[in-house]
């Protein structure tokens, strides 16, 4: 541990001692998870953090944890190729409510394989929900897997029009984000971080249980775009994670 706790410090050191040059662009390949930390000193927790996500989820504690409010709007936004994956950016007025605490959504978007893992099983996609909360400055994540099964219409609406290219916008105003929940909204809870740069160590993480079915040629159309864009599952660190009953 003391070791551990040395090299992170010496590391720290290292990166910091080079001045606030501008990070440099990262990856999923080339430059990735590895040398994030490396790309500059705004990127210090991606190897320096103890609440790293993604995890594998397992050990985890029954408990009575809050049920999720979603209160999504039913309106899209704009959806864009950003280079690391395809996401799309919702316009204001959807809300997500767990314990008292409300987050906006702002954001969703997609992985491949899942970033998570359920006592070891990975799923072939993993869409996140990102929701911000303003008083607090932190973030709430929704996490759905997406599993191979029957058409989901939402999901293929947006395949049909994926972004090749990177910075093309397209607009989705008549996709209904709710039609990518699953029937069920259990979920496991747990403490974690961006996964991808800066890697901030700000987000609660709400691990939807049930999957989500979409057809695999709806799959294929996102990972002809990106075949893999999961950052590797990262040490738990005696954190809990709490599964709603």
């Amino acid at each position: 541990m003391e070791r551990r706790n040395f090299i992170k410090s010496l590391i720290a050191a290292c990166l910091f001692c080079a001045g606030p040059a501008t990070a440099a662009p990262w990856e999923n390949a080339g430059n990735g998870p590895d040398y994030w930390a490396y790309l500059g000193p705004r990127n210090l927790a991606c190897i320096t953090g103890s609440q790293q996500s993604p995890i594998d989820i397992s050990g985890d504690v029954s408990a009575k944890l809050s049920k999720l409010a979603v209160k999504w709007t039913g309106r899209g936004g704009t959806m864009v190729n950003n280079g690391h994956t395809v996401q799309i950016n919702m316009p204001s007025g959807s809300t997500l409510t767990r314990d008292g605490e409300v987050y906006d959504l702002v954001q969703f978007h997609f992985h491949t394989p899942s970033e998570h893992r359920v006592k070891g099983k990975t799923f072939p996609m993993e869409v996140h929900f990102v929701h911000k909360n303003d008083k607090t400055d932190s973030y709430g994540v929704l996490a759905v897997f997406l599993t191979v099964g029957a058409k989901n219409e939402g999901f293929a609406k947006l395949a049909a029009g994926f972004p090749h290219k990177q910075g093309v916008d397209v607009d989705v105003k008549h996709v209904d984000p709710n039609g990518l929940l699953p029937h069920s909204l259990d979920y496991w809870l747990y403490e974690g971080s961006l996964t991808t740069p800066p890697c901030s160590e700000d987000v609660d993480w709400m691990i939807v249980k049930e999957p989500l079915e979409v057809s695999a040629d709806d799959i294929a159309k996102f990972t002809a775009i990106y075949n893999n864009n999961a950052r590797p599952i990262m040490l738990p660190h005696r954190r809990f994670i709490l599964s709603s009953d």
